[in-house]
């Protein structure tokens, strides 16, 4: 397969694209993985999350750190940003807003590996962060730390 035709599904990419209403709405494109075969993470990193509390309808914020391993699949980024995108006017709790997101990857790519670190700002004076990954890290691939420092508040 020639490396340009890996992208002839796409649809998203390179055209103007409505942001979707709902996580259920939104679509995440997928690309062959042109390294299969080799083991190596990749990192996405979402540092403005936004979702809503299911019982207030106030803004809920979060920094994601999404790190996996592809197999046969790559996400596509612009899809993964709308998917995120999405969830400004979902109202999840933090818990399931998080695994919600790792689950739809894992259903679309097939990682060999995939783990989620939701880490949610405070409401109501308690930060809730939040992890899920598949099982025990590849053999060999490096994974940085996620870099993101539990919250101290003013103190």
């Amino acid at each position: 397969m020639a490396n340009d035709d890996i992208y002839q599904n796409l649809t998203m990419l390179g055209s103007e694209t409505k942001a979707p209403q709902s996580p259920e709405e939104a679509v995440l494109e997928r690309v062959p993985n042109p390294q299969a075969g080799t083991d190596y993470a990749v990192r996405f990193t979402a540092p403005e999350f936004t979702s809503l509390c299911p019982l207030t309808g106030q803004p809920d914020f979060a920094h994601l750190v999404l790190d996996y391993v592809p197999g046969d699949w790559l996400v596509e980024s612009k899809s993964l940003k709308l998917f995120l995108f999405s969830f400004r006017n979902h109202g999840a709790f933090h818990e399931d807003c998080t695994v919600t997101i790792a689950k739809r990857l894992i259903e679309v790519l097939d990682p060999k590996w995939l783990r989620i670190g939701g880490y949610w700002y405070p409401r109501g004076g308690i930060p809730i962060d939040v992890f899920y990954q598949t099982g025990e890290p590849i053999p060999g691939v490096f994974l940085p730390d996620q870099g993101v420092p539990t919250y101290r508040g003013r103190g």
